[in-house]
């Protein structure tokens, strides 16, 4: 019975919108060992990062990021190592001292409106690209507050990258 009521929601989702793969945990949600939940949303803190292949520095890096406050999901830790996901799907592993858990969000998909308060009726406060980063500064059940360049502003959640589908942020 559980099994066809969550295929009922999960329908229900898709027709609604608001399902989207990379915007949800990809399972349970655990505590790993840092005693942080995994996965959870965290930030690039440094002006220049290396994605490793494996946690360590003996592994081959695989992407350089030159991004301060990228968003990644953390979907796993092994001692200073955090495997990461970013919004194109690509993970690998960096050291924790790299990243920092002040949220950020990206502007997905194209170019989107922020307005004044969390209904398209209010009025546009900002227009912002694709790609634009923000710091989320809450979330409801359907919309993100976001701070970019000096502006705050209100976007529906699904045109971001960096919150999951129904989190509630404070």
């Amino acid at each position: 019975m559980i099994k066809y009521i969550v295929i009922f929601f999960t329908i229900i989702s898709l027709f609604a919108g608001k399902v989207a793969a990379f915007e949800q945990p990809q399972g349970p949600v655990t505590i790993g060992p840092s005693g942080n939940p995994i996965p959870r949303f965290v930030a690039l803190s440094a002006k220049k990062a290396y994605l490793r292949t494996g946690p360590g520095r003996q592994y081959p890096v695989d992407w350089v990021y030159n991004r301060q406050g990228l968003p990644f999901e953390i979907i796993d830790e092994h001692g200073p190592w955090r495997k990461v996901r970013d919004h194109e799907g690509i993970e690998g592993w960096m050291l924790v001292s790299l990243l920092y858990g002040n949220r950020t969000a990206m502007v997905i998909g194209k170019q989107q409106k922020l307005y004044d308060d969390n209904t398209s009726n209010s009025p546009v406060v900002i227009i912002a690209d694709a790609g634009v980063i923000g710091t989320l500064l809450t979330c409801d059940a359907a919309w993100c507050r976001l701070y970019i360049d000096g502006t705050k502003g209100w976007i529906e959640r699904k045109h971001l990258w960096g919150v999951y589908t129904g989190e509630v942020v404070e």
